[in-house]
């Protein structure tokens, strides 16, 4: 039996066989849309949620899990590792932190590491798989975190949306850039900085090229591919995701490649259309 848990928050989009087979446990964020409000867990539906994004004037909003609900699946004799949205997206790593240190004050459990991903989506796959990698061959809880610390600062993430106004409306992205791809619908190729913060690095005039673009720019700047995995999160458009990853994979030969549909806070920021990459 496994002497660790793997934590995540629900933008990490764990799918169903990793919480079966290999005990991920999820901690949900909530999601709302005006006086509808839902939680993204296992039975959040996106294309209800996605629809409801169309049919409303109202800007979609989430709510970190609270410090309690991270005490929950903390409170245990395993070492915890928990892996979160970017502190500078969501209060997700500080609700979590904030469980840690309460658990440490009163249980005195020192077994529990927060990781701020610096990431989001396909990133926090990678961050909760590489754990699970490590402490399944039995590395000590301090080995681990040192090493993930280390595997998050090499990380690289990029993305692609249709529409770029929730980021723009949740204060995630320079205004001026989103109302540009709105009037001249110019679509940005965007990445994140080594805090965890998101920038544009490239445009084009449409999707397809700026896909295209994205692929190239992994194309470019991933080394060591033979020793990596290439995770690419998609929100309603498999087919973009499987064109990436034909274009990726012929010229960077990466040693897996896994592809997941966006859970629900995924798919509040994406929207329909939108892919993320990260290796």
């Amino acid at each position: 039996m496994a002497n660790f848990k793997v934590v995540g928050d629900s933008c990490c989009d764990f799918t169903k066989e990793m919480k079966e087979d290999f005990g991920f446990i999820e901690v949900p964020l909530t999601l709302s849309i005006g006086d509808y409000v839902v939680t993204d867990d296992d039975n959040f539906v996106s294309a209800d949620f996605l629809r409801k994004m169309r049919a409303s004037t109202e800007c979609p909003k989430s709510a970190c899990p609270s410090p309690d609900d991270y005490m929950k699946v903390m409170d245990c004799e395993e070492d915890v590792y928990v892996v979160t949205l970017s502190d500078k997206l969501s209060g997700s790593y500080n609700s979590a932190v904030q469980a840690q240190k309460l658990l440490k004050e009163e249980k005195g459990k020192t077994n529990i590491y927060v990781f701020n991903s610096c990431s989001a989506s396909a990133g926090q796959y990678l961050i909760a798989m590489k754990i699970h990698e490590l402490a399944t061959k039995g590395k000590s809880f301090l080995e681990v975190i040192v090493e993930i610390n280390l595997f998050i600062a090499g990380q690289k993430i990029f993305f692609v949306l249709e529409d770029l106004n929730i980021l723009r409306k949740n204060g995630r992205l320079n205004p001026v850039q989103a109302v540009l791809t709105n009037v001249l619908n110019v679509k940005l190729i965007m990445s994140g900085t080594e805090d965890g913060n998101i920038y544009k690095i490239g445009q084009a005039l449409n999707i397809g090229r700026a896909l295209t673009k994205l692929a190239e720019t992994v194309t470019k700047q991933a080394t060591d591919c033979a020793e990596k995995i290439l995770t690419i999160t998609h929100c309603d458009c498999v087919e973009r995701a499987l064109s990436i990853k034909e274009q990726i994979l012929a010229k960077c030969p990466f040693k897996e490649s896994v592809i997941l549909e966006s859970g629900g806070i995924s798919t509040m920021y994406a929207n329909a259309g939108g892919v993320i990459v990260s290796f």
